[in-house]
């Protein structure tokens, strides 16, 4: 991770608890360091974690970072969701 200042936010749903970082200027998400759509294959988990970004019109103007633990893959991406919408209130 870089030293850059980010806005952070932890969510959780179910058994699962995700911490993100929001990084300022373009990328993409990363969770537990690979990309987001090697760690969730299925489309609706995609865009799930991307709800709050596109509701907000905040998609690709965040670098976003997540490490997630616990539950499985669609309480982690709900725990991802929680999260970023948390960061983005805290921004």
């Amino acid at each position: 991770m870089s030293d850059a200042v980010y806005v952070w936010g932890t969510g959780r749903r179910k058994c699962a608890v995700a911490q993100v970082r929001l990084y300022a200027g373009e990328g993409g998400i990363t969770v537990n360091g690979k990309p987001y759509d090697v760690f969730f294959p299925r489309v609706d988990h995609r865009n799930m974690i991307e709800a709050p970004l596109h509701a907000t019109d905040m998609a690709g103007k965040y670098r976003v970072e997540v490490k997630v633990a616990g539950g499985g893959i669609s309480g982690q991406a709900g725990a991802i969701r929680h999260g970023i919408a948390r960061a983005l209130v805290r921004e």
